[in-house]
């Protein structure tokens, strides 16, 4: 690993200057994406209690699939939760780096940037893995719906 003490020296202006102008805008996503992550689960939550609620108290988990719909729903709101976390760490700490000139600073914040990818890239090979197990549950389902589930 070079060394990073004269980062200074490998850093040309116009490359801080480049992350230096990407910061507010990585903050800025980050919090939209906190954002985004909050309202998923409170829309995980509302599909849990509002059916208890209307019901007069008497809803049994049993009768409505909604419970499980506002589990996934938070679920998938989590998705939403690392890239902000990631993003507005980067910025933080770029913004950070203009003020102290510490390398830990962008080391830091170069560290946000590879988990930020990482991230995706593991989301990335998840989707692509999930292709082919829809395919064929798509299969399944239209087998079944077209012979009226004689391959039960």
């Amino acid at each position: 690993m070079p060394d990073s003490s004269n980062l200074k020296d490998k850093l040309t202006e116009r490359m801080l200057l480049y992350l230096y102008e990407a910061s507010p805008w990585l903050r800025f996503t980050g919090v939209v994406f906190y954002i985004i992550f909050g309202f998923f689960v409170l829309g995980g939550i509302a599909a849990i209690i509002i059916p208890f609620a209307l019901s007069g108290f008497t809803y049994i988990f049993d009768e409505s699939p909604l419970w499980l719909y506002g589990v996934l729903y938070m679920l998938g709101g989590f998705v939403y939760f690392f890239p902000a976390r990631f993003l507005y760490n980067f910025g933080a700490k770029i913004r950070s780096y203009r003020f102290t000139n510490s390398s830990k600073d962008l080391e830091q914040a170069f560290k946000n940037n590879k988990s930020l990818w990482k991230f995706y890239g593991i989301l990335c090979i998840i989707f692509i893995a999930f292709i082919p197990v829809s395919i064929v549950l798509a299969i399944i389902g239209g087998l079944f719906a077209a012979f009226g589930g004689l391959f039960l």
